[in-house]
């Protein structure tokens, strides 16, 4: 897993009505875009250093601007 600072972690539901979580990466940690990544969780703010799983994606944005 490869991201860039200003991404998006979305971690998918383990059950049915569960509601995916999301955070953005404040900070890359690993080599080459690779975890751990420093984050803020979007539902409650909070800032922790984050290894993601297997339910994790990464929504990548456009860093070139």
């Amino acid at each position: 897993m490869q991201a860039s600072v200003g991404d998006r972690i979305i971690i998918h539901a383990h059950r049915v009505g569960e509601p995916e979580r999301d955070c953005e990466i404040l900070e890359v940690r690993g080599s080459d875009g690779e975890a751990p990544y420093v984050v803020r969780w979007g539902d409650n703010g909070h800032e922790a250093l984050f290894f993601p799983g297997p339910d994790a994606s990464i929504q990548h944005f456009d860093h070139s601007s």
